[in-house]
This record gives structure tokens, C-alpha cells and sequence, in this order.
């Protein structure tokens, strides 16, 4: 059996995770980690998280504009998985992240989640949408 795969969806407060099934056929929304003030110690927990998980993959959402053109936050994102590879050997990819939180919103709103709870899951559940995408293209022969 395959490794799972599991997704971050990297933001500058909070980091949405998700994981793959153990058969890597669709995604599963998991938690949300909130941010330290420390890069090195988001870091040092994601690659403890990868662990836990037993992931062979590593799949981030990259922030782009909508035109695909790259952001600062793209560049944030960049800097942040470099600093993720010297903490773990399993490999990373980018997926294009475009559209998944607002996607992650509109199913919070239509399950008639409030507002002030939102923040909870939205990371997680945009995480899964990356993840998503990985594994359709995967599927699809596009990805390895």
C-alpha cells in the first residue's frame, strides 16, 4: 500500500492540513494548526504532523493571483516549504491553491456554519480541496 499524501494549506495565521485515505483516492479535511511566532517551530510541527501521518508526500497549496501570476504570498509560501524540506526528507509539491478557500467558505456557509466558527475549519477543508486537486490530476496521469 501506498503512503498517504497529505496537504498544507499555508497561511500566515493559520495552516489548514489534510490527509489522503490510506488507498490516496480522495482527501480528508484534519485540522487547522494555528501559527507560533515561529517559522522555525511551524516548521519543526508540520514535519512532526508528516510523521504522525506516515506521509511519503507533501502536497502545498501555492498562492498565486487569479491571473497565475505570483504573489507575495506566493513568495511567503516559497520561503516557509524551504525551510519545511530541512526538516523532513519526504518530498513536497505545489498544487495551485487558486479558488479553494472561497470554495471551502461557500460549503461553510450552505452547511449553515457562523461566521466566528468558520475559521475553525476553513483551512482544513481548503486543504482538502488542494489535496483534492493533487489526487484528480494524479488519477488523470498528469502528476507522478
Amino acid at each position: 500500500m501506498e503512503k498517504r499524501i497529505i496537504a498544507f494549506d499555508i497561511g500566515d495565521k493559520r495552516i489548514g492540513i489534510a490527509a489522503s485515505d490510506p488507498f490516496n483516492t480522495f482527501a480528508l479535511p484534519g485540522t487547522t494548526y494555528f501559527r507560533t511566532k515561529s517559522a522555525q517551530t511551524d516548521a519543526e510541527k508540520l514535519a512532526e504532523i508528516v510523521r504522525e501521518k506516515d506521509a511519503g508526500l507533501i502536497v502545498c497549496g501555492l498562492p498565486v493571483n487569479f491571473d497565475g501570476t505570483e504573489s507575495v504570498q506566493t513568495e511567503k509560501t516559497k520561503r516557509f516549504v524551504e525551510l519545511l524540506k530541512t526538516k523532513t526528507d519526504v518530498p513536497i509539491v505545489f498544487e495551485d491553491e487558486r479558488f479553494t478557500t472561497m470554495e471551502a467558505e461557500r460549503v461553510l456557509i450552505e452547511g449553515g456554519v457562523r461566521r466566528e466558527n468558520r475559521k475553525q475549519s476553513i483551512d482544513s477543508i481548503a486543504a482538502s480541496y488542494i489535496l483534492e486537486g493533487y489526487l484528480n490530476k494524479k488519477k488523470k496521469g498528469e502528476q507522478k
